[in-house]
């Protein structure tokens, strides 16, 4: 029994090391390509094929010496997802917790509410809210970006299946010591939650930070552009500028890459809990 435990192991690995190679294939294409010059990239278009001779840096010398507007996306980007992180945690944690560990009247049809906007095409909301962005004359700000995923369903959706499994003996025990409800929920819960908060601070980010079609209906000036769109804008019917797009584009990916890094002891936890809890 041991011995096939262990055979099962080693081609579990074997076959998810397969699969992991076959989804890192195009990135490793996108970063070999980085580092051929964007005539040949032009000629050949990206592949694995290259000349060793003929690998250099200078695509990435090019964006940090001369391409400033690159630089003025990846600044918004970053403050766009940072701020929208932040915000989503905030607010879609409280909205969560207060539907797993309060009663209330109304409670279990806003939850239905909650499942009925999951299930509906962002597509479909897209013009009532850049109707409201007008109205309420939030077109090219970062706020009209930032708007529709505050208070994002998936995210209320998994806190509160995470609150669910939270002892509600703590919140008793926490009142009959004087703690005020806010008091219970930000001394108290919050730190239990934390896994939750670290899966979904990368589920929201990794969201935001690709985000192209919403901000591109919103935003309007070009320094108010986030990356996917300065990006797209690189490739015109009279030329495509190689040397910031494909070297500009691997740089898109440190910061999630951080991001993961910095929540991964959390991440598969706070999934797994998450998920199984309710």
């Amino acid at each position: 029994m041991i011995k096939n435990h262990k055979t099962a192991t080693v081609i579990g690995t074997i076959f998810f090391a397969i699969i992991s190679f076959i989804a890192l294939f195009p990135i490793l294409g996108l970063i070999i390509s980085s580092f051929r010059p964007s005539s040949d990239l032009m000629r050949n278009g990206m592949s694995l094929t290259f000349n060793l001779g003929e690998l250099n840096i200078d695509n990435y010398v090019y964006i940090f010496t001369e391409a400033g507007e690159y630089w003025q996306w990846y600044g918004n980007s970053l403050i766009i997802s940072s701020l929208t992180i932040f915000l989503s945690l905030f607010f879609s944690s409280m909205v969560g917790y207060a539907l797993a560990m309060y009663d209330f009247k109304g409670r279990n049809f806003i939850f239905i509410l909650v499942l009925f906007i999951i299930m509906v095409p962002f597509e479909i909301l897209m013009l009532p809210l850049y109707d409201l962005m007008i109205d309420l004359n939030l077109i090219d700000s970062y706020f009209s970006v930032m708007m529709p995923l505050i208070v994002a369903p998936i995210a209320v959706f998994f806190f509160r299946q995470y609150a669910l499994g939270l002892p509600k003996a703590l919140m008793d025990a926490a009142r009959i010591d004087g703690a005020t409800e806010y008091g219970i929920y930000y001394r108290i819960m919050m730190p239990l939650m934390l896994p939750s908060f670290a899966a979904m601070a990368i589920l929201q980010g990794l969201n935001s930070w690709n985000n192209f079609l919403w901000p591109l209906l919103v935003l309007r000036s070009n320094d108010m552009f986030t990356l996917p769109i300065g990006l797209a804008t690189l490739l015109t019917p009279y030329g495509n500028n190689y040397d910031v797009l494909i070297a500009g584009s691997v740089m898109t990916i440190i910061p999630i890459v951080i991001l993961f890094l910095f929540f991964q002891r959390y991440f598969v936890s706070g999934l797994t809990v998450g998920g199984v809890k309710g």
